[in-house]
């Protein structure tokens, strides 16, 4: 018999409980027994845990957890490994653009990002079983079901392109057997945009408060849905490029508008990272929440950073080099800019001597030695709004208000604004046209947030991005080599075994 990988789900993976009602209680989960799915949805409580059990998938890092840069930033010119021996060379695969479908890794992250699906289809299948007293709860569980599901599609088709669409739960080996075939990707992101229209209309709180957050708004869901309609106008068919430019700028507009500060220069960059602030600081939008001094729900992301001899990001004794930082990306930073001391640092113990990222910090007492840190990982933030909506002006011909949103981000870093910076020979030789002028920004203000490559597949067709990856300096890049990378690099490969269970069906990428 087959193995079924890409829609394998247990049946007791909403059965969880929860402690009191603190702000952060829904991150602690535990799994007590076997509960069949068909007979799990009873009361309002049962589906409250099963939403709760979707939100406890995306912590993993085979998902969009804080340990998932592999697939992201390590894909990017931003960081990487120079180590190509552990663990059989497979992590360096990715950032050396030598991927096999063989890999482990990949099939990890593949089968992480289809369990939040099947979690999110069980919910929105079991919440119909059971009677709401108060309707709009209803309405407000299936808005974060749906939302959730939208957010691991959208990782899963610019990552792959065409994927398999499952909106329901299969519990035949002939329901699998079935959707054992990848979708078009344009169907899929009919699927996201439907999704995420429904977490807009829905009775969900425009920001969520202290208490609730890492839970799903409309903010959240505009936010996303505006990144879709971006995604799709610049990777998609031409035809609509216009159509979704206007409404990636409506749902970023509506989300610009649920921020509750005036200009972006009001909140200090390090406001948005520090610990202490995370549950009040106005620019986040969606977060993984993480619990401070707790070994089983706290963030490691500080410690792991972290490089010998260093005690910046956390009371943790490093004894490695942290994550590695890019030449390339070191020198993208402009002078006097604030972002660059407060991103990355240069380590300079005899063993290491390197930049390694102290974004991520946590190194207060109740963290401990041992770096359980409390730093939630950001999903969406506002910079990243505002400079979406200078992107998506500047396709729509107005460079004068893609103008004033790049200058809410330089100004807040410390930079002269743009109209002064262009005319700086150095800058403009870099950054000669305004669209590369945004990338630039949202890869300095956004670096290690794992949006560097998605920005890169949306602002260069697949030919620019070869040629732009090719341009580069090899010795910025490290032992990973430019040279490899070419067109099939655009998508991952799909992993062999899914590829096997349907070779036609589940047909490999070019290149692959």
């Amino acid at each position: 018999m087959n193995k079924i990988h890409i829609f394998r789900h247990t049946a007791v993976a909403f059965a969880l409980t929860l402690l009191a009602s603190c702000s952060t209680d829904f991150i602690n989960l535990q799994d007590p027994n076997a509960v069949a799915s068909s007979t799990y949805y009873r009361t309002e409580n049962d589906v409250q845990l099963a939403v709760n059990g979707i939100y406890q998938s995306l912590r993993s890092g085979n998902s969009v957890g804080e340990t998932s840069g592999l697939f992201n930033e390590e894909r990017s010119d931003n960081a990487g490994r120079n180590d190509n021996q552990s663990n059989a060379g497979e992590p360096f695969q990715f950032n050396d653009f030598s991927l096999l479908p063989s890999n482990t890794y990949l099939k990890s992250h593949w089968l992480g990002l289809y369990q939040t699906i099947s979690r999110s289809n069980q919910v929105l299948e079991g919440i119909e079983k059971v009677t709401f007293s108060d309707n709009n709860l209803k309405e407000q569980y299936q808005a974060e079901a749906k939302f959730l599901r939208a957010l691991i599609y959208f990782e899963l088709v610019r990552k792959w392109g065409d994927v398999p669409l499952v909106t329901r739960p299969l519990t035949t080996a002939d329901e699998v057997r079935a959707s054992t075939f990848r979708e078009k990707q344009e169907v899929v992101y009919q699927q996201i945009v439907a999704d995420l229209k429904d977490v807009v209309a829905s009775p969900l709180p425009n920001q969520q408060n202290a208490a609730n957050r890492g839970r799903v708004s409309k903010a959240a869901g505009n936010a996303l849905l505006g990144k879709v309609y971006l995604t799709m106008a610049t990777t998609l068919d031409a035809a609509n490029r216009s159509t979704n430019l206007n409404q990636a700028k409506t749902y970023l507009m509506a989300a610009y508008g649920m921020r509750t500060f005036g200009k972006l220069s009001e909140i200090p960059y390090a406001d948005v990272f520090d610990v202490s602030k995370k549950t009040t600081n106005p620019e986040l939008i969606f977060q993984i929440v993480n619990k401070q001094g707790d070994i089983n729900y706290s963030s490691s992301i500080a410690r792991n950073n972290q490089a010998k001899g260093e005690t910046i990001n956390s009371l943790f004794t490093s004894s490695g080099s942290g994550t590695n930082v890019k030449p390339d990306l070191v020198k993208a930073f402009e002078e006097g800019d604030k972002r660059k001391d407060f991103s990355i640092k240069y380590a300079n113990d005899p063993i290491v001597k390197d930049y390694f990222i102290t974004k991520f910090r946590d190194n207060s007492a109740a963290a401990t030695t041992n770096g359980y840190g409390g730093n939630d990982w950001i999903l969406l933030r506002y910079a990243d709004v505002i400079l979406m909506l200078a992107e998506v002006n500047l396709y729509l011909g107005d460079e004068a208000a893609a103008i004033g949103y790049l200058d809410q981000v330089r100004e807040r870093a410390g930079l002269p604004l743009y109209g002064t910076a262009k005319s700086d020979p150095a800058y403009a030789a870099r950054y000669p046209t305004l669209k590369l002028a945004i990338l630039h920004e949202r890869r300095v203000e956004l670096a290690f947030e794992n949006q560097r490559w998605y920005d890169l597949l949306r602002f260069f067709t697949t030919d620019e991005l070869v040629s732009y990856f090719r341009a580069k300096s090899q010795d910025d890049y490290g032992l990973a080599k430019l040279s490899n990378f070419s067109a099939k690099d655009r998508y991952y490969p799909i992993p062999f075994d899914e590829f096997k269970l349907n070779p036609e069906a589940m047909y490999q990428n070019p290149g692959y």
